[in-house]
């Protein structure tokens, strides 16, 4: 059988041209978000995060497109494109302007192949078919999570009253206030302008002019070829390739989502992709693994790489999918397959529709899902069921949840959810549940003994006689301006902060240390190598930014981590690298913070406020977005039921910089 590639050499050409473009335009929106006034516009066009001053990408090895990042060459090879060509389109991706050969390029895309092209028309709209079905599928699933809003509402009013200091807003107040022109913030307490990527900025997220001229189904068909070409594990060559492990890389993914936003096509379709490929990987290893006589022939697996066509690669025909998902079976698409199987049958004849009828029967059950997975080569028992490999220090609590209805159904992203405000275990979850996104959801529960213990702390002193008096009398927000000025504390806040200093001290201890531990399961691959988004909030934040501290000290660690949201950060900035901890995160770094929160700066201390404080302050430079949440926020506590509206604004799905305001 010859290769089953939609695509015609030409435009398979420029598909990866394309892409060699989008991963590095990726690369130097990570230190630079779109959308950021630039004193040089030419910067953008080479990464600050590279060292070398050197015009040519060969020279430069920490760029992405270069060979040794092992992220580019592998997807060429998939396409099937002339080695002749590949360093002539890693120098393309990386000149100046880059962004101007992106049109010709869609041109090529947008040329027929000739003999064949028929056929081929008839398969990409068969494929775009199969793919708006599971979009549709997707979005149904999204529709049942209004129902959950109501009950996230009834956590708010519960938190409410547990945090109750006597001054308390409605949600309706917070919504209005959020409608009103902000006001700008004091000097003393943003310690600097206010960031671009503030609430209400609006970027230019218009698609590439070109993409007209290419239609729907051409997109879909490209973006599919483009992430089984990201996932197959093509053995690399070059031992001095960076790149160390397989599976989905955040920075494909980053790439794939500027791709997406060129070519007009909306990132659920992208998910459906991800799912489509997922299933059809699923079908196509149980299918090699009912054929042992075949594992045994003398034919080479690169041979059944071509025999088994686009998806067949991607499913690694011969080998392992190296635990791409946790659990490949997707009940949500089980009669999206089953239908569409007489049809994705004929254009993938690997797989055959029987092999779709069988995913899909295998779909039905958690107990197919669990079994096909373990064929893939599943690392373990996965986040769930996963136990600390060894204690560090004095962590006695460490352990996932699966939160939602995504688990076990072929997700390609992972999403884990981090509290640090917690006064009952239910804190750990609720304030998470009901959120609307399409990746394969945990939340990590750890160390609630220490965390119930410096929350209650914090909110006995804020309940307190002398605190509720210095509120009534409006004075927190002028102490906070004394705190961050490193001036004299007032008697009063010596003795609330004595109160809280021990409990407060072993809790970030114990949140350095958790987060080396998350660093060890992410490095472990216990996510299954698929593209991880945290987020947290409070000494949930700083977890997660300790987490990224481990990871960046191997660069190989770079492709693990797709996106990050910090929220009411303890963490300082003058004495923290934070252009290390950038570098791990492909896509997005969210800093969301609020000059009200005084109850964050009691609890850290003046002492290191001089340094600066994320959760009450923008970072300046480095790539990351700071989004000023005031309006949003009363007090530290309030991040247990704001997180979610928070991120809801934020639109994370996007590959800009977003914080939409209410409507």
């Amino acid at each position: 059988m010859t290769t089953t590639s939609f695509l015609s050499p030409t435009q398979r050409y420029a598909a990866g041209a394309l892409f060699a473009i989008a991963l590095h335009q990726a690369q130097n929106n990570q230190t630079r978000p779109l959308g950021l006034p630039s004193e040089d516009d030419s910067n953008m066009e080479r990464s600050s995060s590279s060292s070398s001053s050197s015009d040519s990408v060969a020279e430069d090895p920490e760029l992405w497109v270069h060979e040794n990042s092992g992220l580019l060459r592998p997807v060429f090879r998939f396409l099937d494109i002339d080695s002749a060509a590949w360093s002539g389109l890693e120098e393309t991706a990386g000149c100046f302007p880059a962004k101007h050969h992106i049109g010709a390029f869609l041109r090529l895309l947008s040329e027929e192949a000739g003999d064949g092209s028929a056929q081929s028309s008839d398969q990409e709209f068969a494929l775009s078919k199969a793919v708006d079905a599971t979009a549709v599928s997707l979005e149904a699933d999204s529709e049942t999570s209004k129902s959950k809003k109501e009950k996230h509402r009834e956590y708010e009013n519960e938190c409410r009253e547990k945090c109750s200091t006597g001054k308390r807003q409605s949600h309706s107040d917070l919504e209005n206030a959020d409608r009103k022109t902000q006001q700008e913030t004091d000097s003393n307490l943003a310690g600097t302008e206010d960031s671009p990527h503030e609430s209400g900025s609006k970027f230019d997220e218009r698609p590439i002019e070109e993409e007209a001229v290419l239609s729907y189904q051409r997109k879909v068909t490209v973006l599919y070829e483009l992430l089984s070409a990201c996932l197959a594990d093509i053995p690399q060559h070059d031992k001095k390739c960076t790149r160390q492990r397989t599976g989905y890389d955040s920075r494909h993914r980053v790439a794939l989502r500027l791709l997406a936003t060129w070519l007009d096509i909306k990132w659920i379709k992208m998910e459906a992709v991800e799912m489509m490929v997922a299933s059809s990987a699923m079908a196509v290893r149980k299918a090699e693994a009912s054929k042992e006589e075949e594992a045994t022939s003398s034919e080479s697996k690169w041979a059944k790489w071509k025999r088994g066509g686009i998806i067949g690669a991607a499913a690694l025909t011969g080998g392992t999918l190296m635990a791409i998902t946790g659990g490949l079976a997707a009940p949500a698409i089980a009669a999206g397959f089953s239908a569409l199987a007489p049809t994705l049958g004929t254009l993938i004849p690997v797989i055959g529709a029987s092999g779709f009828a069988a995913a899909a029967s295998a779909a039905g059950t958690v107990a197919g899902s669990v079994a096909v997975a373990a064929s893939f080569g599943a690392a373990g028992a996965g986040l769930t069921g996963s136990k600390m490999a060894r204690r560090i220090g004095s962590v006695d609590e460490f352990e996932f949840k699966a939160i939602g209805e995504n688990q076990n159904q072929g997700r390609l992203a992972v999403e884990i959810l981090i509290s640090g405000v917690v006064f009952d275990q239910e804190d750990f979850v609720r304030p998470w549940e009901g959120q609307n996104d399409n990746m394969e959801r945990y939340v990590l529960q750890w160390e609630s003994k220490n965390l119930i213990a410096v929350s209650t702390a914090i909110q006995d002193w804020l309940t307190s006689r002398i605190a509720m008096e210095l509120m009534k009398q409006g004075a927190m927000m002028t102490v906070l301006k004394t705190l961050l000025a490193a001036l004299a504390w007032p008697a009063t806040l010596v003795f609330a902060a004595d109160l809280i200093d021990s409990k407060w001290t072993i809790a970030v201890d114990r949140s350095d240390k958790a987060g080396k531990l998350l660093a060890e399961v992410l490095m472990q691959g216990l996510q299954g190598y698929r593209p991880v988004t945290l987020i947290g909030y409070s000494l949930g934040a700083r977890v997660i930014f300790k987490c990224l501290e481990n990871l960046a000290e191997n660069e190989c660690n770079a492709g693990i981590v797709e996106r990050v949201v910090l929220l009411g950060a303890p963490i300082s900035i003058k004495d923290q690298n934070w252009e290390a901890v950038r570098k791990m995160v492909a896509g997005r770094f969210i800093n969301c913070y609020a000059t009200n929160d005084w109850t964050l700066a009691i609890a850290f201390r003046a002492s290191l406020l001089s340094q600066g404080l994320a959760g009450i302050q923008p970072i300046n430079g480095l790539g990351i977005e700071n989004i000023d949440v005031t309006h949003l926020i009363e007090g530290h506590s309030s991040y247990l039921w704001a997180s979610q509206l928070i991120l809801e604004r934020l639109e994370l799905d996007t590959y800009y910089p977003v914080f939409r305001r209410a409507p």
